[in-house]
């Protein structure tokens, strides 16, 4: 399939949005947790959502779906989405993971896959393990 140049650009560009809130959702959800439940704000009415289950869920569903592609060495269909789109677009295009590309390009640092994979194990198990210090709740409180 062959799709207009400008507008595989304009689509990659999207993916990358979407892709960015995913990992913010990932990385800034853990920390809102963590943060919210030390500083005690999670009694606050318009932060209950914090601790709500649903949040919760999905939180770590979005974490133990990164962990297992990693695990499988299954590259994320958003960056494969984004590569196939940006190859559309006779744009410049990357190999390899999403994280592991953007952190290589704001950190100047490159490192095995293993690396990236170990750090997401270990993102992971936190994320677990908030469960049992900062447990969800199904009813606000």
């Amino acid at each position: 399939m062959i799709i207009d140049p400008s507008l595989a650009a304009f689509l990659a560009n999207a993916v990358l949005l979407v892709h960015v809130a995913v990992a913010t959702f990932v990385v800034g959800g853990f920390v809102v947790v963590v943060v919210a439940n030390i500083g005690r704000w999670v009694h606050l009415r318009w932060l209950q959502w914090i601790n709500a289950l649903w949040f919760r869920l999905a939180h770590l569903l979005a974490i133990a779906v990164i962990v297992v592609e990693t695990w499988l060495g299954v590259l994320c269909p958003l960056t494969k989405l984004e590569i196939w789109l940006r190859d559309q677009s006779a744009g410049h295009s990357y190999a390899g993971g999403f994280v592991e590309h953007w952190l290589q390009q704001l950190l100047y640092y490159h490192a095995p896959p293993w690396v990236f994979g170990l750090g997401y194990t270990v993102f992971g198990v936190l994320a677990l393990a908030s469960w049992w210090v900062f447990p969800p709740r199904s009813k606000p409180s």
